[in-house]
């Protein structure tokens, strides 16, 4: 099959914009070769974009014969270029059709494929993932990250709306955010370094210069999971508000899970038809159990927690179970929470800390940070951590003010929003213990 440039052609419309509006009109599409199909007086096959698909038509006795060979020639998810006549027919999907006058092979795929991209032959999550280029052109991988993209854009937009500026923190770090245990070592020059398991110290600094921060990036957790909802890169949405509490970026984060849900569901009707997912907006106010309500709730259900312990993944699918939608568990036990989560005044066995849970899944957890160098100091050494490894950091935080913030999975809201049950299906290159490829 002989390989053609673009050259001087360029596209004129995207297939969803061909309409019978542009009845007679000349246009230019571009996209993938998907069913080829001859049935004996006509020739056809459907081309594919990002916006979805259009018909191309040639009746034998209309069309040159170069034409006609050259449509025998197409494969499956070959790359082209059309150029032709719009026409509007009963018989095509959506009512419309294009005559070609050109078609161009710019690329064509090799045959046998991996794998359908339409699904028709199925294929398991790890032959799809090697063939990932593939994969993500099937309507439900498309679907998923459209809705992705809505999601986050939604996101943004409502923390610039709140005033919020945008910062990119460093990925390659000297020391630990929370526990070494957890950490990705590189070699950097003739020291070790770590990739950053969170921008968590870094936006604390800076709740002192800009007051009200937030950073979309990639987080690293060495944690030898294997399970549908962890991965070791992941991309976390994270906030820190100077002059609030734990209460205060709670109603942030309940007011941007409903703007995220609802966009979604205003904009990526079509998408969501695909996956055959219905997600409900979540009603606002989030309910809040305490730590204590949720073990009393999983005892009664049958389900006994010590007190002191996090909740293991059974335990949080029960509770999904018992409290429906998204809610916070909030008031966790000091001993199990990150260092720079401030201890509760009057308790201090409990901190300001919370968690956002939707169903069966934690979406996100923050609270209260500590902004006082000597319980910080304090809270490293129970923790068991040197305070010598975070002196920078200590003196960076000069007169921070009292201040809070959260963490929001990415992966995970792209899980809920899309009724998606593999956080796989939800990244376009993950990685996770096995997986360090493509």
């Amino acid at each position: 099959m002989k390989l053609e440039g673009i050259r001087n052609l360029r596209r004129t419309h995207l297939s969803i914009q061909i309409t019978p509006k542009l009845s007679e009109k000349e246009v230019v599409v571009m996209g993938r070769v998907g069913d080829v199909r001859d049935l004996g007086g006509i020739k056809f096959f459907i081309l594919s974009d990002i916006s979805g698909a259009i018909q191309i038509t040639a009746p034998k006795a209309k069309t040159d014969k170069k034409l006609l060979m050259k449509i025998d020639e197409l494969t499956r998810e070959s790359s082209v270029a059309v150029k032709g006549k719009v026409v509007v027919t009963k018989q095509a999907p959506r009512g419309v059709e294009i005559l070609p006058s050109e078609i161009r092979i710019l690329n064509p795929a090799s045959t046998p494929l991996p794998l359908d991209p339409q699904g028709r032959v199925k294929a398991n999550l790890d032959t799809r993932l090697d063939a990932r280029g593939l994969d993500l052109r099937r309507p439900e991988s498309l679907a998923i990250f459209k809705i992705r993209h809505h999601a986050l854009q939604a996101i943004r937009d409502y923390l610039v709306k709140h005033d919020f500026i945008e910062v990119q923190t460093p990925k390659i770090v000297a020391t630990a955010t929370e526990s070494g245990a957890a950490l990705f070592p590189v070699s950097y020059f003739e020291r070790e370094a770590f990739l950053s398991q969170s921008p968590q110290l870094y936006k604390e600094v800076l709740t002192g210069c800009f007051e009200r921060v937030f950073e979309v990036g990639p987080i690293f957790r060495a944690e030898e999971h294997d399970t549908p909802r962890h991965l070791n890169e992941a991309t976390s949405i994270d906030i820190e508000v100077a002059y609030v509490t734990a209460d205060d970026v709670m109603d942030i984060l309940e007011g941007l899970i409903v703007r995220a849900f609802a966009e979604v569901k205003k904009k990526c009707e079509k998408e969501l038809e695909v996956l055959g997912h219905k997600p409900e907006v979540p009603r606002k106010p989030f309910p809040r159990l305490t730590y204590d309500d949720a073990l009393n709730k999983l005892e009664q259900a049958g389900v006994k927690i010590p007190w002191g312990e996090d909740l293991p993944t059974p335990a949080e699918k029960k509770l999904g179970g018992l409290v429906k939608g998204a809610y916070f568990v909030v008031d966790w036990p000091s001993a199990i929470k990150p260092f720079y989560i401030h201890p509760k005044k009057d308790d201090p066995k409990l901190s300001e800390a919370f968690d956002l849970m939707f169903e069966e899944l934690e979406l996100a957890s923050g609270g209260t940070r500590i902004h006082e160098g000597e319980l910080l100091v304090q809270r490293l050494k129970q923790k068991g951590l040197n305070p010598d490894n975070f002196e920078l950091h200590i003196k960076n935080m000069v007169a921070v003010p009292p201040h809070a913030g959260w963490g929001l999975g990415l992966d995970r809201l792209t899980m809920a929003l899309t009724g998606t049950e593999n956080v796989r299906e939800c990244v376009l290159f993950p990685r996770d213990r096995k997986r360090l490829t493509p």
